[in-house]
């Protein structure tokens, strides 16, 4: 009895070492293949990374005695189109999250091992992150160069009392315009040189407007470039998938097109980060 014990439990012990023991990553944790928890891994940790970076700038947008509104300073549209509030980046996100749909449509393609789908899906999803790219582009290429906000200086200002303008910037705001406390402005540029403008308090005290928050630009530029790179990173990306997919490569792998519901993760995981993004900077 004890040697039929003895040998069950060898063989046992046999079967295990055959198989690669538990340590061996035979398993698959929580039914999931290894590329996708570890992509799941890096998008958590990235997730932590744009919400250290989403927290500052609550944390200094809170602490400042004033801050641009974003009615203000995002109210442009193409074609010289002004004072339509927020109008250009909601339509960003909306072509955003359309990307994410077709990214849904490419994934459920290839679990249908459909080739000419996914490639059709992810054409249209690629689009779709270009086109949020170049409406990126304008965006800051209008702030940067049409409206002088960078880094360093932010010429949107807010005002803290009412009052009046003893002067006119040659623009919108003309001698006796009202100054209204909690109202953004911007202080436009003649010759290279900024103009900022008098005005008089209630009191009578006269004073001149002052740069809103540096911090302002410097997190704008830096949030948002932040989360484009990924956009571009996932544009490549998707373009490197699609053409694998034309070429046949992922039908001799056993996973299949296991590659693209990989890169549906990553693209779902931008686009859901531009939603906190435009909640916190156009909306707060």
């Amino acid at each position: 009895m004890a040697s039929d014990h003895t040998l069950q439990h060898g063989t046992h012990a046999h079967d295990i070492d055959h198989q690669g023991g538990d340590w061996s990553g035979g398993k698959e944790p929580f039914k999931a293949s290894y590329g996708k928890l570890m992509m799941w891994y890096f998008l958590l940790s990235d997730a932590f990374t744009f919400s250290a970076f989403l927290i500052a700038y609550g944390t200094l947008r809170f602490s400042m005695p004033t801050w641009p509104v974003p009615d203000f300073v995002f109210s442009g549209l193409p074609g010289g189109i002004e004072h339509q509030p927020l109008i250009f980046v909601t339509i960003m996100t909306f072509v955003l999250i359309v990307s994410s749909v077709t990214m849904v449509r490419a994934v459920q393609e290839g679990h249908r091992e459909n080739k000419k789908g996914i490639i059709f899906w992810m054409f249209l999803t690629i689009l779709g992150g270009l086109s949020f790219l170049g409406c990126q582009a304008w965006e800051w290429t209008t702030l940067i160069k049409g409206e002088n906000m960078s880094i360093h200086h932010n010429p949107f200002g807010t005002h803290t009392e009412n009052g009046v303008y003893l002067e006119g910037d040659g623009h919108d705001i003309k001698a006796g315009d009202p100054v209204i406390a909690g109202k953004t402005y911007l202080i436009h540029t003649h010759d290279g040189h900024y103009n900022p403008l008098k005005y008089k308090t209630e009191s009578g005290e006269e004073k001149v407007q002052h740069m809103g928050p540096k911090a302002f630009g410097a997190l704008f530029f830096f949030i948002t470039g932040f989360h484009g790179f990924h956009v571009f990173s996932g544009v490549v990306f998707l373009l490197i998938i699609m053409l694998n997919v034309a070429s046949g490569l992922y039908v001799k792998r056993k996973n299949g097109y296991e590659m693209v519901e990989k890169i549906g993760l990553y693209w779902h995981f931008v686009d859901l980060v531009w939603v906190f993004v435009f909640l916190v900077f156009y909306l707060l």
